[in-house]
């Protein structure tokens, strides 16, 4: 059972934590990756800070026609009530999730945290150099998939 996980990242529009913009989601069972979702979130008044802007690359054109955040929850939300979800930088990830939900309305799912930077101890990107894993940084499904190989790696030593 403890091969079965979550692994979910956010990027924001701004600096407020219910700004998701982009979210990944890698679904593993038995060591295996099963699914993956990488949807745009259009933020509320789909406002952006310049500075976010700049670290992921994700526009209000982009995002414009994107579903809002309650939306892509009703795809997302059986991949973490109940289930282990894993994020490097987890405070950050969670504390989006959590934040949006209450900004949406939405009651919070029990789901059970993991954080592969607490794990390890070091930043995702020299991570993934050091164990040659593919990632194009702060795009939310690339992160989340070398979250999920992080959390593999550690399950299997």
């Amino acid at each position: 059972m403890e091969h079965n996980f979550t692994a979910i990242d956010f990027e924001t529009a701004h600096g407020k934590r219910w700004s998701i913009c982009q979210v990944g989601l890698v679904r593993v069972e038995n060591g295996i990756i099963k699914e993956t979702i990488n949807r745009l979130v259009c933020p509320p008044d789909n406002f952006y800070f310049y500075r976010n802007i700049e670290v992921h690359g994700i526009t209000p054109e982009r995002t414009r026609r994107s579903p809002d955040f309650s939306t892509v929850w009703t795809e997302i939300s059986h991949f973490i009530q109940g289930q282990v979800v894993v994020a490097h930088n987890g405070a950050f990830d969670f504390s989006c999730l959590s934040q949006t939900l209450d900004y949406y309305q939405i009651e919070q799912p029990v789901y059970n945290k993991q954080c592969t930077y607490k794990i390890y101890g070091q930043k995702l990107a020299s991570l993934c150099q050091e164990y040659r894993i593919p990632l194009n940084h702060h795009d939310a499904l690339s992160d989340a998939l070398a979250c999920a190989e992080l959390y593999k790696r550690y399950l299997n030593k």
